[in-house]
C-alpha cells in the first residue's frame, strides 16, 4: 500500500473511530427486565435508547428514567452511567402543563383541575402491574436518560 493509500485507510479509521464515539454519546442499548410495559416491551427486550433530556419528551413516548429511591424521594446527582445503575422504561402520560392524569391525582395530591409543574413527567407502565408515577408521584426530568427510539431484533449487537 502506497502512501495515499495508507493516508486513505488512516482517515477512514479516523471517521470511524468518530462515528463510534458520537453513537456511544447519543445513542445507548438497554435491555428490558420487567413486565410493566408489556406488550410493548417484554423481558430480555433491548431497546435502542437517545439520550435526551426529559424536557423535550412528549405524552406517548417510551422514555428511560432513574427511579426514586424509597419513600419517592429522588436523587439529585448527575445520571450514572448506562451500565452502573438500574433503568426504568415507562410511557410518559403527561407533561409539565398538562392536567394531572386521575391515575395518579391522589399520590401527588392534585385538585382537579392542577397541571403537572414545571421541570417534570407523569410516566406509566403499559402492564396492569407497574411501579410508576402512581407510587413515585411526578418524575423530575433529569431523572430521565432518553427516549426509546426502537425495539431490537434479538442477537443485535450492543454498540
Amino acid at each position: 500500500m502506497g502512501k495515499a493509500g495508507m493516508r486513505y485507510a488512516l482517515g477512514l479509521l479516523a471517521a470511524v473511530l468518530a462515528a463510534v464515539t458520537l453513537a456511544r454519546r447519543w445513542f445507548v442499548v438497554v435491555r428490558v427486565m420487567g413486565t410493566s410495559m408489556e406488550p410493548a416491551y417484554s423481558p430480555d427486550d433491548r431497546v435502542l435508547v437517545r439520550r435526551r433530556t426529559g424536557e423535550r419528551a412528549g405524552r406517548g413516548e417510551v422514555v428511560v428514567l432513574q427511579t426514586a429511591l424509597p419513600g419517592g424521594v429522588w436523587r439529585t446527582t448527575p445520571l450514572p452511567e448506562p451500565g452502573a445503575a438500574t433503568w426504568f422504561l415507562k410511557r410518559v402520560v403527561a407533561v409539565s402543563g398538562d392536567p394531572v392524569p386521575a391515575a395518579v391525582a391522589d399520590r401527588v395530591g392534585a385538585a382537579p383541575g392542577t397541571v403537572v409543574p414545571a421541570g417534570h413527567l407523569v410516566v406509566l407502565g403499559d402492564g396492569p402491574v407497574s411501579e410508576d408515577s402512581r407510587v413515585w408521584g411526578y418524575v423530575p426530568v433529569h431523572r430521565v436518560l432518553g427516549v426509546v427510539v426502537r425495539k431490537l431484533a434479538h442477537g443485535t449487537i450492543t454498540p
